[in-house]
């Protein structure tokens, strides 16, 4: 935003700022706070924090001990956040996601040569795991992890995890499992997905649907079309039971193949069209497959009578290819209409909308710091930045929440 675009907006911040920092018990944190969000509205190339100071007119070292000495919770702010933003947003759906933070050195917290799906490579860069809100017209953050590989829970790491401050309860866990704690913190204030969608990183991953189905929440993942599942009308087999040790469990007989086989065995012809949404120029469609499949794999979840439910397989199948160019899979209700399911698994692309504008217009990338409690404040402030905005777009009068 322009200095005079800022002031014209300038009540609307401040009762937004009021509202967010609210459960900051200092007024010179709240202040600050405030102070950090222009910031990073404001125009500018560069959203570091010496940078921001300057536009600002105030001395930088008033943002750095904001940002990483200063006591404040920012879990409680994170949360105010969130609950405004599924008001704001209204999602039909959460979108878990990762993106990537390219660094030069080492010392930042969570950097390692790792791959980066914004990268495109490997490459020597941070990780920060987000769930989204997400409806067809608008999209926000809801919370962030840092991702910490492996190697920061080495003995050789200790010097660096003390210079990033980063808890001692803290250590590597896998991005599913980042993205289920999210899921878990945010219940605790009472929001809960209608829908969660992933992409492959996610939906591929056992462990993180079962994750979901434990938790009774519904999903639209994207998968590889090698993942393995039996056809709908199989059945488990009952092994006799010969008296001796403990009865055998059912298991299905026929052998489970390959998602990318059940769509080719259905064929071309059963693929009809199905249109999602209005793009920038016209209705966007592709043609789909649809089929209910019982998932198998290496750690399939049957019910106590061996029974694996069924899911939906989606398949999306161009008009002039040989087979299908990409696969979900859904536990949604088996008589939900085709066009819903294909709405919600493609809403994921409104991830991509918020990475790009927090990137480039409010610098969620710009943050040089190096400190893990400092990194998260950030990403939280962005997020707010990125809030007030959306804010302003979809509903510009909305008044401040008690």
């Amino acid at each position: 935003m322009r200095a005079d675009e800022l002031v014209a907006c300038r009540n609307r911040l401040e009762e937004f700022a009021g509202e967010v920092f609210a459960p900051l018990a200092r007024a010179d944190q709240r202040a600050k706070g405030g102070l950090y969000l222009r910031g990073l509205l404001l125009d500018g190339r560069r959203k570091s924090m010496q940078p921001m100071a300057e536009r600002l007119g105030v001395d930088h070292q008033q943002l750095q001990q904001f940002m990483t000495s200063s006591t404040w919770p920012v879990d409680t702010v994170r949360a105010r956040l969130a609950r405004r933003a599924v008001a704001v947003v209204r999602p039909q759906v959460w979108v878990v996601d990762d993106t990537g933070f390219p660094k030069d050195g080492v010392s930042s917290p969570g950097v390692a040569r790792q791959y980066s799906g914004t990268l495109g490579k490997v490459g020597n860069c941070q990780i920060g795991v987000s769930v989204h809100a997400a409806s067809n017209t608008a999209s926000c953050p809801l919370s962030w992890r840092l991702f910490l590989p492996g190697s920061w829970d080495r003995p050789e790491a200790a010097d660096r995890r003390a210079r990033c401050r980063i808890p001692e309860s803290e250590h590597h866990r896998p991005k599913w499992q980042l993205a289920l704690d999210m899921v878990d913190e945010l219940a605790t204030v009472g929001l809960r997905p209608a829908v969660l969608i992933a992409d492959t990183g996610y939906g591929a991953n056992a462990d993180f649907r079962h994750g979901l189905e434990d938790r009774g929440l519904a999903y639209a993942l994207q998968v590889k079309g090698e993942m393995t599942a039996h056809a709908e009308s199989a059945v488990p087999h009952q092994p006799p039971y010969g008296g001796l040790g403990p009865r055998p469990l059912p298991r299905y007989r026929t052998r489970p193949v390959s998602l990318r086989e059940h769509v080719l065995a259905q064929g071309r012809g059963s693929a009809f069209a199905v249109s999602w949404r209005k793009g920038s120029k016209a209705a966007m469609s592709a043609h789909f497959v649809f089929l209910r499949v019982r998932l198998a794999g290496r750690r399939p979840k049957p019910a106590p009578n061996g029974v694996i439910p069924p899911r939906w397989l989606i398949a999306q199948w161009p008009e002039g290819e040989n087979e299908p160019v990409k696969y979900w899979i859904s536990n949604l209700p088996a008589d939900i209409p085709a066009r819903d399911l294909v709405r919600l698994a493609k809403l994921r692309w409104r991830i991509e909308h918020d990475y790009r504008e927090l990137k480039t217009t409010l610098g969620l990338d710009h943050f040089e710091g190096r400190s893990f409690t400092g990194w998260h404040r950030h990403v939280t402030l962005v997020t707010a930045a990125h809030l007030f905005l959306t804010e302003q777009r979809t509903c510009p009068k909305v008044p401040a929440r008690a």
